[in-house]
């Protein structure tokens, strides 16, 4: 009787101990050392000094983001397991693939924005252009020889690459590789012509002169690249396409856990060093509602679902 009793308070207060009372995972779908995970991570360290437990990254790569995020999705509604998702597996791997196995919508619950950046077009040093309007020349004189790497198919920048073609009635040749790494690596080495790669990604080569950038796909400059010019102030308001993290726990977790942890991480956001490490990586910090968030995830799956169906892309 004594033991029973003893395991009822055990019990009780277990179930009392406000959260955190453990350590959080936030899983992030895409190898280490991508531009994903090098957000993620001050973010984490921070949000972990906020609520005193250990926040640990739980690198889980493999099919664009899918992996990961599914994994989420069938995890405890607790609190403990989070998702360190990009518009990539939460918008555009919808768009490709109805199927997937878990649902951006409805099986998260969005917690807030985290981070904006835009892709870059960028070139391989030694091909002969500048400017974007003498790549379009080039690939009008050489239809279909011109190369864009991308990070797969059906990828996100592998899907702006449509519009650009529409846009300037251009032939180039696609090429998917298994992740943005080896389509970086392979630019890099000249063995493709360019990529609309990921800012995070490219900023350390364009310093370096290993590349060659011709636009950033947002409104406006960076201020990781401010030479550079953005779609928007050359006129190509399709092109305009903005990349972003952001945080979402799976569906069914308590609305105060939710509250609780948009709270510390907008707090953690606002930390000097968590921004001037995002913004090292070519990010922005940018927090939003878990309503802004989940509009924004609804707006950008009808975009590339448009996107996919008249460029009529299929997955792998």
């Amino acid at each position: 009787m004594l033991k029973l009793v003893f395991a009822l308070l055990f019990a009780t207060t277990a179930w009392a101990q406000p959260y955190p009372a453990k350590p959080i995972r936030i899983v992030v779908p895409y190898p280490p050392g991508g531009n994903a995970d090098l957000v993620a991570r001050p973010i984490a360290q921070e949000l972990g000094r906020i609520l005193n437990v250990p926040v640990i990254i739980d690198n889980r790569g493999g099919a664009t983001g899918s992996i990961g995020a599914d994994a989420v999705a069938r995890a405890p509604a607790d609190g403990y397991t989070l998702l360190f998702a990009t518009n990539n597996e939460m918008s555009v791997m919808s768009a490709l693939q109805p199927n997937l196995p878990y649902d951006p919508v409805k099986s998260f619950e969005p917690i807030t924005l985290v981070a904006t950046f835009p892709f870059a077009l960028v070139t391989r040093r030694s091909l002969p252009v500048r400017t974007i309007n003498e790549m379009v020349t080039l690939a009008k004189q050489k239809p279909g020889t011109l190369t864009i790497a991308s990070a797969g198919n059906g990828s996100a920048n592998h899907l702006i690459i449509e519009p650009f073609k529409s846009l300037f009635a251009i032939d180039v040749t696609h090429v998917p590789y298994k992740g943005g790494g080896p389509a970086l690596a392979d630019l890099v080495a000249g063995h493709v012509d360019a990529s609309f790669a990921t800012l995070t990604s490219i900023v350390g080569h364009v310093r370096s002169g290993k590349l060659t950038p011709l636009m950033v796909t947002s409104d406006s400059r960076s201020p990781v690249l401010p030479d550079v010019p953005s779609a928007a102030e050359l006129g190509y308001h399709d092109l305009v396409a903005t990349n972003w993290n952001a945080l979402f726990a799976p569906i069914g977790t308590p609305k105060d856990i939710i509250g609780k942890l948009h709270a510390a991480l907008v707090s953690a956001a606002k930390e000097p060093a968590v921004q001037a490490r995002v913004a090292g990586a070519g990010a922005t910090i940018e927090t939003s509602t878990p309503a802004a968030l989940s509009t924004r995830v609804a707006s950008e799956l009808a975009r590339w679902s448009k996107v996919v169906k008249e460029a009529r892309i299929t997955p792998d």
